[in-house]
């Protein structure tokens, strides 16, 4: 088993770096887009572009300039994101508001809760939440504790002669995709598989129909481990679904769950990794705190998911009247996109809130969205980051960057934001 993970991991860096590789944005896919529109998913480094702090200080309910038919607003402001959110009855999520637009078909409907309003998102929210509550989850800690530990085996034999070791395909990735594979049941076999479908979705690099590409071969991949757990059902989550409500939930459904599960615990997880430890390399002071005391790690968890945000943009809401959101008139049909990001940043949370500081306590940041379509698996992301990171600075207290800040590759246009790679040398 060991060898079977160690070849599955070398196949999915390389998997990765390939995409990674491609350089520049295909303005021929999405040129009709001005920079406006593309900025809130623009970001300098760690912190999102200085645009995005200003037009939420000008405008925090702003009008976007698409060539579409229906008005398209993009909202920054901590309390407008969240009046938003806050309103399933007001605005719908629901996919089929995207057929016949940004390239997406009937067919390419992903399912699961993201794209689903109520009664239907609610029904399919019922199946999942028993198998998220911390008494469920707790039958995993052992194992992440496992992942984490063995991952960092595997860094130090990697850098056991002072060569430079990526935390990205080395600790970033492999951790939230080995538990993803406890939590569904899925073979450890098929990781690369998944790890290539929940990157492909979340880059515009190639246009929105490379994304909708990837949720269909993803949806695919999942119809086929559905069929095996019917005549097989698991321990996993899967499995226990199956087990507990039978032919209530349909393959589809549950090809669709399993899809949401992909794609809110793998990719973000993994991005959240990467850049909290950058943060973390590039402040000694943070470093030795988190290196020193259990009794912190729950508020630089909590800290680091405010800052970094990296689920950059929540999925687009559609009016479903007309009504008032910070004072400004939206119809019945707009569009509207909701920067959490930009959200996380505001001065209404507290002072400095573009600096990283433990201090802030910002319980109520909106890291994991709000209201009903909240991520579902937010408690065992927590888990895997309060593992991981105390574990990784402990581990390797001596741990450098072994890159300058220029030269390090962050994404360019992702819905996700990360980092392509972060070289560390273990021992300084």
């Amino acid at each position: 088993m060991t060898t079977l993970r160690s070849r599955i991991i070398a196949w999915a860096g390389r998997m990765y770096l390939a995409r990674t590789r491609k350089k520049g944005f295909d303005l021929s896919r999405m040129s009709f887009l001005p920079e406006s529109v593309l900025m809130p998913l623009r970001r300098d480094g760690l912190d999102p572009v200085g645009d995005l702090a200003a037009v939420r200080e000008r405008e925090p309910v702003s009008k976007l300039p698409v060539p579409i038919a229906a008005n398209v607003w993009l909202v920054t402001g901590y309390d407008e994101v969240k009046a938003v959110l806050g309103k399933a009855n007001a605005f719908s999520s629901d996919f089929t508001n995207l057929v016949g637009k940004a390239g997406a078909g009937a067919e390419q409907n992903p399912g699961g809760l993201g794209f689903a309003d109520p009664p239907v998102h609610t029904r399919l929210r019922r199946l999942l939440t028993p198998e998220f509550t911390m008494r469920r989850l707790s039958r995993l800690t052992p194992r992440i504790h496992e992942i984490v530990e063995e991952r960092l085996d595997a860094m130090e034999k990697e850098g056991e002669n002072g060569d430079p070791v990526d935390i990205v395909h080395s600790f970033a990735l492999p951790i939230p995709s080995l538990v993803i594979c406890e939590l569904l049941g899925v073979p450890y076999e098929d990781r690369a598989d998944f790890e290539r479908l929940s990157a492909a979705r979340f880059d515009l690099f190639s246009g929105a129909n490379a994304s909708f590409g990837a949720i269909s071969e993803s949806l695919s991949y999942f119809r086929d481990i559905v069929k095996k757990q019917r005549e097989n059902p698991g321990d996993g989550l899967l499995g226990m679904i199956v087990k507990e409500h039978g032919d209530s939930v349909s393959d589809e459904e549950l090809a669709g769950l399993a899809d949401g599960v992909l794609t809110g615990g793998f990719e973000t997880t993994a991005s959240m990794l990467a850049l909290g430890a950058l943060v973390l390399l590039q402040d000694p002071k943070h470093f030795a705190a988190l290196h020193d005391g259990d009794d912190v790690v729950d508020g630089y968890v909590e800290e680091l998911l405010r800052y970094l945000t990296v689920v950059q943009v929540a999925f687009p809401r559609f009016a479903r009247e007309d009504l008032e959101i910070g004072g400004v008139k939206i119809s019945s049909g707009d569009v509207v996109l909701c920067s959490l990001s930009g959200a996380d940043r505001d001065g209404k949370l507290g002072p400095e809130m573009e600096q990283f500081d433990p201090a802030h306590n910002v319980p109520s940041h909106l890291a994991f969205g709000y209201g009903i379509h909240r991520c579902v698996g937010a408690e065992l992301a927590r888990m895997e980051l309060r593992a991981a990171y105390p574990a990784l600075v402990r581990r390797f207290p001596n741990m450098r960057l072994a890159a300058t800040p220029e030269e390090l590759e962050f994404r360019k246009l992702s819905i996700v934001y990360g980092i392509e790679s972060l070289p560390v040398r273990l021992n300084g």
